[in-house]
């Protein structure tokens, strides 16, 4: 048999030695590859990771941003321009009293609106846009469930190549808030038991009035009322029985003086009302006044007689400290005259008027 010639022999080994490198660098490579693809895989399981943990994050922040948002009853709106497209968080939807996520039309929220915000919304809206800016406004709404409430809205407009595209921000019920400010306004300026104007508002009204003496239509007279009897009211039948006769007196001094320009209860029994009436028709009222508030009062069986004495000063451009002295001066001179009836000022013993005025 013949053996292999030499180029034979060199061929064969030349492509075992091609077949071991090619062996040989496979593996490296192989080696290398997967060294590359667990790398990456890790980087990628990382990232992987970091994502899922900013989703956990996010997801936990809008739970605490929409709990907060409850608590605080505010949320987030906007509408894109100039379709008027709105869109709003749940909290705004429960304060308008809608299904959460229903379909919203501007033109029928809007009707929820009182007429007088609407027009506020409507003219600050218009000019935002115009402007390019933004604006705060309170409103008073009515819901779909016919609540009312109050709602404070903060607007920005949102441009895009200098044209608005959107208008957005936060809505606050703040009824509670409104709620509160007006019961402070209130109790600043009226009678709590009574519901007339307290001493603080009566002394404002009355200089303002001295203040605008001989101009339009400022009141013509003070008139001072004092109830005969309420002592001995409160002292036989209690203070119940004595706050009842108050609130019953503060309705008939509005019966008879309904066209005043101010009634106020401005000491226990005291009451205040500033008219502007010639002086027949001053002294006129002043008699309803007395035949109004003269009547007995019973409780339990018992009674009291109750009355009024009356006090007249009209205005002459004396400082309102001076002018309330002189009525003041003819209340005591009604009741010197057996109570029950009224005196003005100028018919006042003029040593009563002397002896006040020093007294002050």
């Amino acid at each position: 048999m013949d053996r292999p010639h030499n180029d034979q022999r060199l061929s064969f080994k030349g492509f075992y030695l091609l077949g071991w490198a090619s062996r040989v660098s496979n593996r490296i490579f192989s080696g290398r590859y997967a060294k590359t693809i667990a790398r990456l895989q890790s980087e990628l399981n990382q990232k992987e990771a970091v994502i899922q943990e900013q989703a956990s994050a996010l997801i936990h922040s809008r739970k605490i941003f929409d709990r907060s948002s409850a608590a605080a009853r505010l949320g987030v709106w906007q509408c894109r321009l100039p379709d008027n497209t709105l869109e709003w968080t749940d909290v705004v939807y429960d304060m308008f009293d809608l299904p959460r996520g229903s379909n919203l039309d501007r033109n029928e929220i809007v009707k929820c609106y009182s007429e007088a915000s609407a027009r506020e919304l409507n003219t600050l809206r218009s000019k935002a846009i115009a402007e390019r800016n933004g604006f705060t406004m309170d409103a008073e709404i009515i819901t779909a469930m016919g609540n009312r409430r109050w709602i404070r809205i903060t607007a920005t407009v949102e441009c895009e190549e200098n044209m608005p595209v959107r208008i957005f921000g936060i809505k606050q019920d703040i009824t509670d808030e409104k709620i509160m400010k007006d019961r402070t306004q209130y109790l600043a300026a009226f009678d709590v038991m009574t519901g007339l104007a307290n001493w603080a508002q009566f002394q404002s009204k009355l200089g303002e009035f001295c203040t605008d003496y001989g101009r339009g239509t400022t009141p013509t007279a003070l008139i001072l009322v004092d109830l005969d009897g309420f002592k001995t009211l409160n002292d036989t039948f209690g203070h119940s029985a004595g706050d009842d006769c108050l609130r019953e007196t503060a309705r008939h001094l509005e019966h008879v003086c309904a066209q005043a320009a101010l009634i106020a209860r401005i000491g226990g029994d005291e009451f205040a009302i500033l008219v502007s009436e010639d002086r027949d028709s001053v002294s006129n009222i002043a008699r309803k006044i007395v035949g109004a508030l003269y009547r007995p009062v019973h409780v339990e069986g018992r009674y009291v007689q109750i009355g009024a004495s009356v006090g007249i000063a009209f205005m002459d451009g004396s400082t309102p400290s001076d002018l309330f002295k002189k009525a003041d001066v003819a209340l005591y001179a009604a009741k010197a005259a057996g109570r029950n009836t009224f005196k003005i000022s100028e018919d006042a013993d003029g040593s009563l008027v002397r002896r006040a005025i020093d007294a002050a």
